[in-house]
């Protein structure tokens, strides 16, 4: 992409909306999107029923001089190719370019056509949808509007790795704390230098991508029912102003002289507190509170549950600690789009291993995570699917395992993996989730000889040869290795090499038959689900992987409110090491779906008996996260 997309001008003009000859005058049944570029500039528009995705482009084009050719018009997993007929209002869209090119003797054009366009007429602050949920948000906006007329404007915060801002009331205080989706980690604007990334490439995480954090933020409180789990009002919005970080440059290092402009971001109430949980010792913590929080991180698979995210306020006065309120944050790195390793320092608690009471058992039985995914797709249409199916599948694996008799640190356990002489096994879910996509493998290949059983053999060895072709290459991925996938409660589930070497000796092995003449394609072309069974093994990067569970040097954050996964106990030098794929769902196809889920639950069972018929005495194992201090 040209470096004009990076200058001042550029994002001064990002906060106007477009009304240009092309769209005509004001209609009934307009919509208002947010069109956002790979650097991060905001273009508001509004759509009528004849707009199209070619001719959002041409506004971004005129307003903004930015360079479509070869470029996505995307909303979520949707690429637009025409028809925006999908889109709702308040919808924010990202347009990525296929190819980007970068030239430093590229001149930096400012665009023409003032007299297309006029200033934006919603105000510095507008919520991106219209839940009942959002009223104390949009309190707080008025709140926050009021104060920057009267001069009070909003403070960076200086810890962590992405950008992030406190904005204030009337009397100074901060009322509300905003990031906005182009300054997270690795992010074209990141105030902290660490940039890298296009928005929409995977980020932190793998599973996570760059600009989708926001988002993620706001599910979160959407999903804590009843405040349940006490998550801070969040939402999203277009927000405008002078403090946020433009970076000028192709590195993304050089931020340019402020000026006016509008960003995406989540916006969420900032909660008055004395300290975070790393602070203070755990065992005075509330059971509810900790169940309640541990309930919430298993349904939306939280990856970096920690001590620092953890807010603590004294309810008891100052200089009392017998009662305290736990506030959950930053919820940025929560439902991804594959199983990860997810952290929940949770486990190690006492509290965690208490059964649960009757009231939050009620509570997780009335759960409905099909409910649950159609409200989330009303709230956040942008939201992909595979990160509701993620939300799906958790949600089951708790009812169920609740309904077994596990307790929290049980079926935290069972969600996380292990290291073993250096490498990384998957979780019993993960475990779970391989052995029910293998059953849908079998399933389709006993399909296909099902489908080829007209055909007619002279010899029963010639279908047994056919039978050997389809169906024991596709078992012995899983069964190759000396420890054999199945439910042994962490003690006998393969390490990632054992799986990686499986998988490149059957390919090896398939690739030499077909140079050789003996057979058709490889299986991998004949029954690609047989080979995929979701585990990704490339690129995984172990040897990073171990460092995982050290302490990052970085300096303690300033204001606890920032500790977390993007923020305070890592520097802005360092990256999170890449976390090794097992499961995939998004690539079950939708037929397939409800069979995978059906075969999950038939074999949860198992697993949970499994983690039952443990010995008693065993000592608990201890998991080392991003919050463990040597």
């Amino acid at each position: 992409m040209s470096p004009n997309l990076d200058s001042p001008v550029q994002t001064q003009m990002a906060v106007a909306v477009f009304n240009s000859p092309l769209s005509g005058g004001k209609l009934a049944g307009r919509r208002r999107v947010f069109v956002q570029t790979e650097t991060g500039c905001v273009l508001g528009m509004e759509l009528d029923r004849s707009d199209n995705a070619h001719t959002v482009k041409r506004r971004l084009q005129l307003a903004l001089n930015v360079p479509t050719e070869e470029s996505s018009l995307t909303f979520g997993d949707m690429v637009l190719k025409n028809d925006l007929s999908s889109i709702r209002n308040d919808s924010p869209l990202l347009l990525t370019r296929s190819l980007l090119h970068r030239s430093s003797s590229t001149p930096c054009l400012s665009p023409t056509g003032r007299e297309v366009q006029q200033r934006d007429q919603s105000g510095p602050i507008e919520v991106l949808g219209h839940s009942k949920c959002f009223t104390r948000t949009k309190q707080l906006v008025k709140e926050i509007v009021k104060g920057m007329k009267n001069g009070v404007d909003p403070i960076s915060v200086h810890g962590g790795l992405g950008g992030a801002y406190y904005f204030r009331n009337s009397k100074g205080d901060s009322v509300a704390i905003v990031k906005p989706t182009d300054e997270e980690p690795f992010a074209p604007n990141n105030p902290k230098g660490f940039v890298g990334k296009a928005l929409g490439q995977p980020g932190l995480k793998r599973s996570v991508r760059v600009g989708e954090t926001g988002f993620r933020e706001v599910a979160a409180y959407l999903l804590d029912y009843d405040h349940f789990a006490n998550v801070p009002p969040t939402a999203l919005v277009k927000i405008t102003h002078s403090i946020f970080n433009v970076n000028n440059g192709v590195n993304g290092n050089k931020p340019c002289n402020k000026k006016l402009v509008g960003k995406i971001a989540s916006f969420q109430q900032f909660i008055q507190h004395d300290f975070d949980a790393s602070d203070y010792g755990t065992s005075s913590f509330p059971v509810s509170a900790v169940h309640r929080i541990g309930i919430l991180d298993i349904r939306i698979f939280n990856t970096d549950r920690h001590g620092g995210n953890l807010l603590v306020r004294k309810l008891d006065g100052v200089g009392g600690f017998r009662q305290v309120e736990l506030i959950p944050i930053d919820h940025g790195l929560c439902l991804p789009e594959s199983l990860e390793d997810p952290y929940f320092e949770w486990i190690h608690w006492p509290q965690a291993s208490i059964p649960f009471t009757e009231d939050e058992l009620e509570y997780i039985e009335n759960l409905d995570p099909i409910k649950d995914s159609k409200m989330l797709r009303s709230e956040l249409p942008m939201i992909r699917e595979a990160c509701l199916r993620v939300l799906v599948l958790c949600t089951i694996f708790l009812k169920e395992a609740v309904a077994f008799g596990l307790c929290l640190a049980e079926i935290g356990e069972m969600m996380s993996r292990e290291f073993r002489g250096g490498e990384e096994e998957p979780s019993e879910l993960e475990v779970v989730c391989i052995e029910a996509k293998k059953l849908i493998a079998e399933r389709e290949v006993l399909s296909h000889r099902t489908e080829a059983g007209d055909e007619e053999f002279q010899f029963d060895i010639d279908r047994e040869e056919l039978e050997f072709e389809l169906i024991p290459k596709s078992h012995d991925l899983l069964t190759k290795s000396p420890c054999h996938f199945g439910f042994f409660g962490g003690s006998g589930r393969c390490p990632l090499s054992k799986l990686e070497e499986s998988i490149e000796e059957e390919e090896d092995s398939r690739g030499e038959e077909v140079e050789n003449g003996f057979g058709g394609p490889p299986l991998r072309e004949k029954f690609p689900n047989v080979l995929k069974l979701s585990m990704s093994f490339k690129d995984t990067g172990l040897g990073e992987k171990n460092q995982k569970h050290l302490k990052f040097p970085g300096a303690k954050p300033e204001h606890s409110y920032l500790a977390s996964s993007s923020s305070g106990y890592r520097s802005a030098n360092e990256q999170l090491p890449t976390s090794a794929c097992f499961v995939k769902l998004a690539d079950v196809d939708e037929e397939d779906w409800s069979l995978f889920l059906e075969k999950f639950q038939e074999l949860l069972y198992s697993a949970f008996a499994k983690r039952k018929s443990l010995t008693l005495g065993q000592r608990q194992r201890q998991r080392l996260g991003t919050s463990c201090q040597f």
